[in-house]
């Protein structure tokens, strides 16, 4: 009788085991998945080398050298992906930038000599800000976007305390930085930018992404010395580092008032003042960890939820402040900016000391109006290919078009366009470092919360490189183990 009763006790299992009992299900799960997508790409690109063998009507000995090199390439490229990459493969150059959740770095690649953007993000403030599945979204993003109009990632892994993302290096700089420099732009270089970079957005879109973080930081740069068309956009940061500030997360404005002050309309800043306290400010707003919503759509402040639209009224403001000098709702404090933005009716005023043309004013109204009226929200791009302002732009062949402010670079390690640290450590941080200084801390805790951040080398095989006989294996980011 007693054996029956125990038998029937069930033995209560804790709320940690089960979520690490999910977890490994899910690597289980994602292991398996990429292992039959591999096989199926694979069979893909020996497909796509036959069909063309047969259409360039090749001898049958010519098809077994070709089916030859191509499975070497095949061989070459799954021994590269169980390749464990570390911080040790990596030399660190200089700090390029920081973040509320970490900083960018310009390292080098022991091996092979190449240069690249490494992002590391402190897994424990991840943690605490509840930011885990950012990070996601962002490996969904670089994974899926392998297109020009974005910032490419080439490796990704993992230690006990960082993330790392190895991206390609632009060391043309940002929109932040050139618009520092040149205070405005004339209309014809603002209308070359602002059609680049509402190309990039429509990139995001037709993956159905949105960006929510559209703004002049995140519009970097290409300078590469092996091309003369120098100074073109690419699209970054989607979802990390300065993605990821609370003035990008709604729930820091529920308590701010959205009412104007009554004397708004009498108490106006000058333009000239305007830009000085901008300009002064804008690298500190850039690297706080409060940021600025000078660049946030209304909408997103909303309980009402938003669409893609919410980033045509970024490129908006983007478009203002390079006209004007400054962006259209930007005020002393981050408070009296949101208010700005949520009454934005009433604060998108134009400066007469600043005349610009009345097709440019027309488009950034059209940008900065109601979510359903605005330019870009039906129809994407298509809709600005009809706006009077872009007339004259060759989208099919903008980015063969020489960019209307060349950006120089002296070598492929120039970082001139990039702000200075001069008191960053130039070893990079991880835990090694850590497991030196505190032998008795566990820092592999937090290594579960990451499943689907390797600890490896990841790399996607271009299938139409795969089959080019002559061709090198090109190694393009892929963060899905």
């Amino acid at each position: 009788m007693a054996s029956s009763a125990a038998g029937t006790i069930s033995t209560k299992i804790s709320q940690y085991t089960l979520e690490r009992a999910n977890r490994t299900r899910l690597l289980i799960e994602n292991c398996y998945a990429q292992a039959l997508a591999q096989c199926h790409e694979r069979e893909k690109r020996l497909q796509k080398l036959e069909e063309k063998m047969e259409m360039e009507g090749l001898s049958e000995s010519e098809k077994v050298v070709r089916r030859q090199v191509h499975m070497a390439k095949e061989t070459d490229f799954l021994r590269l992906k169980r390749t464990r990459l570390t911080v040790a493969d990596f030399t660190s150059l200089k700090v390029i930038g920081r973040g509320a959740f970490g900083e960018v770095r310009l390292v080098q690649k022991i091996d092979t000599g190449h240069v690249y953007a490494m992002k590391i993000l402190r897994k424990t403030e991840m943690l605490e800000k509840e930011q885990t599945a950012h990070v996601r979204a962002e490996r969904d993003i670089l994974s899926e976007a392998d297109c020009e109009w974005v910032v490419k990632m080439y490796f990704s892994f993992q230690d006990p305390l960082n993330l790392y993302l190895v991206m390609e290096f632009l060391p043309g700089g940002d929109m932040m930085t050139l618009l520092i420099k040149k205070d405005t732009l004339s209309e014809d270089a603002t209308k070359f930018y602002i059609a680049e970079a509402a190309l990039a957005i429509q990139a995001i879109h037709n993956l159905n992404f949105i960006h929510r973080d559209i703004k002049p930081d995140n519009l970097l740069l290409d300078s590469k010395l092996t091309t003369t068309f120098q100074g073109h956009i690419k699209l970054s940061d989607f979802g990390l580092c300065t993605g990821l500030k609370k003035a990008h997360r709604t729930e820091y404005y529920r308590n701010w008032p959205s009412q104007l002050p009554k004397d708004f309309v009498t108490k106006p800043l000058g333009s000239k003042r305007k830009a000085e306290t901008w300009k002064r400010n804008r690298r500190a707003i850039a690297y706080s960890t409060v940021g600025t919503p000078d660049y946030i759509a209304p909408e997103i402040f909303q309980p009402n939820g938003y669409t893609k639209a919410c980033d045509w009224w970024s490129l908006g403001v983007i478009m203002y402040e390079m006209l004007i000098g400054y962006p259209p709702f930007c005020s002393e404090t981050p408070q009296e900016t949101y208010r700005k933005v949520i009454n934005w009716k009433q604060t998108l005023l134009f400066p007469p000391e600043m005349p610009i043309s009345i097709d440019a004013k027309t488009t950034i109204k059209k940008f900065c109006s109601e979510p359903e009226h605005r330019l870009g929200h039906s129809d994407g791009v298509e809709e600005l290919k009809t706006c009077q302002f872009f007339r004259g732009i060759d989208w099919n062949n903008i980015r063969k078009c020489p960019a209307p402010i060349r950006v120089d670079v002296k070598s492929i390690d120039d970082t001139s366009n990039f702000d200075e640290f001069p008191d960053a450590d130039l070893r990079i941080p991880s835990a090694i470092t850590k497991f030196c200084l505190f032998p008795s801390v566990n820092y592999f805790k937090n290594s579960f919360f990451f499943p689907l951040i390797t600890n490896r080398m990841l790399v996607r095989l271009s299938s139409s490189l795969a089959i080019e006989e002559n061709s090198q294996i090109i190694l393009i980011g892929d963060l899905m183990d």
